[in-house]
């Protein structure tokens, strides 16, 4: 979680969408009105604000981070190859400039002069060592599998236990250049790099640090923007300007602080009190303050879906349960009443706003069109046959979801739209903290869950490679060879060739949802909320951190 992941860039190679430039995406939405690009005239107010999370930071280690809040602190401590701007382009980060050969198969990295927060050098050997580390099975990264394996060269062996770590397809060239050999040509590899799991480590802090590590605030080590110096477990942390820092004369806070507030209404009457500076709205809310000059939506590609666990309950290996349960959902009352934030009901599993089409203005969600529905009759139809294939007029399902008040209302909302329109059907709802059920969800302990997904580049492939048989986030026991093979063709046999790639994955998404229903998308995620008007230059780009904060001032 979490943490979408939920950069959207023109063409260099068409897919290399992430590698470029703004796009189509539409999803970069600046707060207090002004865009990374500028860092603002000096102010003499105090560089400090107060910020709301939804829960506590689960882990600060990028090796183990699978969740939205770690990745928006980790994504502020620290910084990979490139950042991404208030456009979602590509800008520089640890790398001055990057290139890759004819073939697609060898990245070649250039790295600035730059600093950790101890005073340490970044060098080549951070990244190679992080890499490494990311796929080390004795380490059990999730993300790191997933995300080297099959780009990076022998990552898929090594993660299994086939090969030494030595031998992943990345080095040091030398202490400013990192060399990387890919598996195959991956189109969007160089915005991947963005990603959490990217970042350089550190190797002799982390190894004198053993299992301490990123485990409390003086166990951390920053080369990103802000360096973390105060974590209260369940609470909140602290994070303050890293003076080492390449690029810190751009850096004008001084001083970030997170609440953990789960509840809405906690949030506002501290905002209220001026003791925070930013808090989530609901449906409860956003009414009263919409004329607020404090008031803003913010969009973003993230999918709220349900994920239905396949060999957790045999009503759930039914494809008429599964399709009975996305019909019957009221995704337009969901978005207008229950959230009333300005997200939108799902289309398909591929966002709106998001990727557009190679050499077409037309964006993927719309050349695809209109995958998932709500029909209360069809509901039915589906549901009697469903019924009668597992010879029962009663079916029990549990719901895993999250325990805040926005989470809470959304489950008592499916609970009644489907307890209503599925008769014989009782859904037992299980609330648990973000943290735990990011734990259950990796573990397949659940039967259906409502779950989300932001995008960690820009591409279909970081939605649609989910499902793989066997994939690091395919816990919910879904398998289609066909599916397989078209993700496999996509990737493989037509990573050169930007059409049909596409319209390969135009065709797995149509099955995974129009066939098998293996997940049920429900709306589009935006976030209403209050943010003060004197901080300036916060953003949030299509992935990475939910809000940017390198480019931020308080204004007086």
């Amino acid at each position: 979680m979490r943490k979408s992941l939920w950069l959207v860039l023109t063409l260099m190679f068409v897919l290399v969408l992430a590698a470029c430039s703004g796009g189509d995406s539409g999803s970069s939405s600046e707060s207090g009105g002004e865009g990374s690009g500028d860092s603002g005239e000096s102010s003499s107010a105090a560089q400090e604000i107060t910020v709301t999370a939804k829960s506590e930071i689960p882990s600060m280690d990028p090796s183990l981070i699978t969740d939205s809040v770690g990745f928006q602190w980790a994504g502020e401590t620290l910084e990979g190859l490139y950042r991404l701007d208030e456009n979602s382009n590509l800008t520089e980060g640890m790398a001055k400039e990057g290139t890759v050969s004819d073939d697609g198969l060898t990245w070649t990295f250039k790295l600035r002069d730059a600093k950790w927060s101890n005073g340490d050098p970044v060098t080549a050997n951070d990244f190679v060592y992080s890499w490494r580390r990311a796929v080390d099975p004795d380490v059990g990264s999730e993300y790191g599998p997933y995300f080297l394996g099959g780009i990076i060269k022998n990552a898929s062996a090594i993660s299994n236990g086939e090969k030494d770590i030595e031998e992943l397809g990345v080095k040091a060239v030398d202490d400013k250049t990192l060399e990387v050999q890919l598996e195959k040509p991956v189109p969007y590899f160089k915005s991947m790099t963005v990603f959490v799991t990217f970042m350089p480590l550190n190797q002799s802090y982390v190894e004198e640090q053993g299992e301490n590590f990123a485990a409390e605030a003086e166990n951390t080590l920053a080369n990103g923007p802000f360096k973390m110096t105060e974590w209260n477990h369940g609470e909140g942390w602290t994070v303050e300007k890293n003076e080492n820092y390449w690029d810190a004369d751009t850096v004008q806070l001084e001083k970030i602080n997170a609440k953990v507030i789960k509840e809405v209404s906690t949030g506002v009457n501290l905002y209220e009190t001026g003791e925070i500076d930013q808090t989530e709205l609901n449906a409860e809310f956003v009414d009263q303050y919409r004329s607020n000059e404090a008031f803003e939506v913010v969009k973003k590609p993230y999918l709220y879906f349900f994920k239905f666990n396949q060999e957790a309950n045999e009503a759930l290996a039914n494809v008429d349960v599964r399709k009975a349960i996305s019909y019957a959902i009221d995704r337009q009352s969901l978005v207008d009443v229950i959230l009333n934030d300005g997200s939108v009901p799902a289309e398909g599993y591929v966002p709106s706003n998001f990727v557009s089409m190679p050499n077409s203005d037309k964006g993927f969600r719309e050349a695809q069109g209109v995958l998932t529905e709500s029909n209360e009759e069809k509901a039915k139809e589906h549901w009697s046959k469903a019924l009668e294939a597992l010879g029962t007029d009663s079916v029990t399902i549990e719901l895993l979801g999250d325990d805040t008040g926005t989470s809470k209302n959304t489950l008592a909302y499916y609970k009644d739209q489907l307890e209503s329109k599925l008769e014989g059907l009782t859904i037992k709802v299980t609330e648990v903290p973000f943290k735990e059920r990011v734990r259950r969800d990796s573990a397949s302990e659940f039967e259906m869950e409502a779950a989300t997904w932001g995008p960690d580049y820009v591409d279909p492939n970081t939605y649609l490679n989910m499902y793989v048989t066997g994939g690091q986030n395919n816990n919910m026991n879904y398998s289609s060879e066909e599916y397989d093979a078209l993700i496999e063709k996509a990737n493989g046999e037509y990573a050169q060739q930007p059409e049909k790639r596409f319209e390969t994955f135009l065709e797995a998404e149509r099955l995974l949802l129009e066939e098998d229903q293996a997940v049920a998308p429900i709306y589009q995620d935006a976030k209403a909320q209050l943010f003060r008007p004197t901080i300036k230059g916060v953003f949030t780009t299509a992935t990475g951190p939910e809000f940017e904060f390198k480019w931020a001032h308080v204004e007086e």
